[in-house]
């Protein structure tokens, strides 16, 4: 039966609760797997996992009991390997790797900052900003609003400048929050989103990324900032077993074409 992993931690770690369940209906018993100096909380995968909100919550609540006690590698949510085998085989191969992040990652956690633009506003600083468009604009409303050529022409104009407003905002933004955070992760690019980004933050200091979040929303009120967190430092962590086993085998693919 495959294996699936929440998290990886030192194998010194504080034991589990006392029969702890994980994902699957019904639950399947948490257990862990240790090699070395490394050990991986897992349990069987089971058939036909999809992201229903209970196998979610129950992924969740076994990370929030191991991370109760100690620092926990999350792993993210349908993380399987093929067998318990696979797992404390990537372990003992990228033990360094592991070690090193657990070092790295204790007492932290993730906030995860996105970002877009007030429409109305990123709009009127595209005009204050740009002559050439107010111009245009103006001419369009003397003529009645203008002919196609012209309404496309503006229309293009400001898409383009809202374009580059979006990247400078990005950046700006993630230089404002940078200095109260240990490390950034550039987030997948989402539709309607300028900034994805994630911010591994000392706990104790969480008090002090969150006002650097408030002075952005002070200083860049072009911006609607949205935050989620604290979270597992899900985004400092790669690969996992599951992941990494992928990998390993896309690599051998590849090798035999």
């Amino acid at each position: 039966m495959s294996t699936y992993v929440y998290g990886i931690t030192a194998s010194s770690h504080p034991k589990l609760p006392e029969g702890m369940d994980g994902v699957g209906e019904p639950s399947l018993p948490v257990r862990i797997l240790r090699a070395g100096e490394l050990a991986a909380v897992v349990s069987d995968a089971p058939e036909g996992l999809r992201p229903k909100r209970r196998d979610l919550l129950a992924h969740q609540n076994v990370l929030a009991e191991a991370g109760a006690a100690g620092c926990v590698l999350p792993m993210r949510f349908g993380s399987v390997a093929p067998d318990d085998d696979t797992v404390t085989a990537v372990l003992t191969e990228r033990a360094d790797h592991y070690k090193e992040r657990l070092r790295a990652l204790d007492g932290r956690v993730e906030y995860n900052v996105k970002a877009n633009h007030v429409e109305e506003a990123v709009l009127h600083r595209v005009m204050s900003e740009s002559p050439e468009i107010r111009t245009l604009a103006e001419a369009n409303r003397q003529a009645g609003g203008g002919n196609y050529d012209d309404k496309l022409r503006l229309g293009e104009m400001v898409a383009a400048a809202v374009k580059a407003k979006e990247a400078e905002d990005g950046t700006a933004l993630q230089r404002l929050l940078e200095p109260a955070a240990d490390a950034v992760s550039a987030g997948p690019e989402s539709t309607g989103w300028l900034a994805n980004t994630s911010f591994l933050v000392e706990k104790d200091s969480a008090e002090h990324f969150l006002a650097a979040v408030e002075q952005a929303r002070t200083d860049m009120p072009q911006l609607e900032i949205r935050v989620n967190g604290p979270l597992p430092p899900y985004s400092f962590v790669d690969p996992g077993p599951a992941e990494h086993t992928a990998t390993l085998a896309g690599s051998a693919d590849t090798e035999e074409g």
